[in-house]
């Protein structure tokens, strides 16, 4: 499967980032062809897109672009920015979910979407390593965030999978 294949944002991402306004800063974070931070982009916010693979941004101009692995337990590569909203799809990687947290700014906004347990019943991922157990990202992030949106399920659109999702503002 071509990892840069979907191309609309993400229901959850289009239903929560009507909390933000033109003009705010977002990132999109493993944002693979940037279907999301495109969205963002296109509603008038300022989006910084970060990838280990950028290829696919090649035909994005005006936008800040960072290719970096965020897998390899180097330094947080954001360490010390702040986005007004921080978006995750399809992306686990619990090393940095504390600095996926503190890229917020306070009053800003959290959108996270990514596979959770019982998904291995429907395809990749598989690996339990990749797979959040229920509640797990509520509690990641609390208390230093209000939650405004979470589900933990199957999604049968664009295919069936367990998705776990949050919304949520730093406090």
């Amino acid at each position: 499967m071509n990892k840069h294949r979907q191309t609309m944002p993400s229901p959850w991402v289009q239903r929560f980032a009507t909390l933000t306004s033109a003009g705010d800063t977002a990132l999109d974070l493993a944002c693979g062809g940037g279907r999301n931070g495109r969205w963002l982009r296109a509603r008038g916010l300022i989006v910084t897109f970060l990838d280990r693979d950028v290829s696919a941004l090649a035909n994005l101009s005006n936008v800040e672009i960072i290719e970096a692995d965020l897998e390899t337990g180097g330094p947080f590569p954001l360490k010390g920015r702040t986005f007004d909203c921080v978006v995750v799809t399809n992306y686990l990687w619990r090393d940095i979910l504390d600095d996926i947290c503190a890229a917020v700014t306070p009053g800003g906004l959290l959108i996270y979407e990514t596979f959770g347990l019982g998904n291995e019943s429907f395809g990749r991922p598989r690996n339990p390593d990749f797979l959040l157990k229920p509640g797990e990202l509520a509690a990641a992030v609390k208390p230093a965030f209000r939650i405004i949106g979470y589900e933990h399920g199957l999604r049968t659109e664009p295919s069936d999978a367990v998705v776990q999702r949050l919304a949520a503002i730093k406090q």
